[in-house]
């Protein structure tokens, strides 16, 4: 039987090798990202190559499990069942969530997971930035984590102030009255996101504020249909490539209304 052990730094190029193989764009750095924030697992062939992964992200109370890959050569032998029960395993008694392809999504409806969603992905070259709604938004800093932290706490129920530091220190923080998101490079280029807000004005001031920097450069958006962003991200080059099934183990997370997530930090990390 193919053993599964913890995933380390080590098996960090063989990850890569893993998701190029899916179509996934994830860098070196991407995959690091989401292990300084993880537990993971990989499982190992006779020679010690990686041929199967799956990571724990653990926010407070609720854990997105994610980076769940299985060599092509090797699918439809129970092995993703197997890492997904370590991962799961992993996750104690915390409330799941997860991005289901439509390959993965039977395997995951009978580990128990119940589909709450759709996730849209937006991408391309921005050929254009819009006028801002006229909310005033500026760059943030360390000094705006603990705001930053609240706002995506009241929009995702779940504590990732670990996360968001990360990612404020190698990426761009932008701030507005009621919302601020991030950009940091990512796959082919950028991606924005979180983005959290108070409306769909501010959410769009703070896309706008994105954009105005990046004319001919790639960009990424993971939203949710219903939030309306399509047309603005289609207005500024971002059209609709794909995305997935956000599914759900476990009590609903507990989100206060007064915030929205309108771009997931990644598909992998909600």
């Amino acid at each position: 039987m193919i053993p599964i052990v913890p995933f380390d730094d080590s098996h960090l190029a063989d990850g890569v090798r893993l998701s190029q193989q899916a179509g996934w764009p994830h860098r070196r750095e991407d995959w690091a990202l989401v292990l300084s924030v993880s537990t993971g697992v990989a499982a190992l062939d006779a020679e010690g190559r990686v041929v199967g992964t799956a990571f724990c992200s653990a926010f407070g109370d609720r854990a997105a499990l994610n980076m769940i890959i299985v060599d092509a050569a090797l699918r439809g032998q129970g092995l993703g069942r197997r890492l997904m029960e370590a991962v799961i395993a992993l996750a104690g008694d915390r409330a799941l969530s997860l991005v289901a392809t439509p390959e993965g999504r039977p395997l995951y409806e009978k580990l128990g997971f119940a589909a709450a969603g759709e996730i849209v992905q937006h991408q391309g070259e921005v050929v254009r930035h819009l006028p801002s709604p006229g909310l005033p938004v500026r760059t943030g800093g360390a000094d705006d984590l603990d705001r930053i932290a609240a706002m995506d706490r009241a929009a995702t129920g779940a504590d990732r102030r670990t996360l968001l530091t990360k990612i404020a220190a190698s990426g761009q923080v932008l701030m507005a009255e009621g919302g601020f998101a991030m950009l940091r490079a990512f796959g082919r280029g950028t991606v924005l996101g979180p983005l959290a807000a108070d409306s769909p004005l501010t959410a769009r001031a703070l896309i706008a504020a994105a954009a105005q920097g990046m004319p001919g450069r790639f960009l990424r958006v993971d939203t949710r249909p219903g939030l309306g962003l399509g047309p603005r991200l289609n207005e500024i080059g971002l059209p609709h490539v794909g995305g997935g099934t956000e599914m759900h183990r476990g009590p609903a997370p507990r989100r206060d209304d007064s915030f929205t997530t309108y771009a997931l930090a990644s598909q992998a990390l909600g």
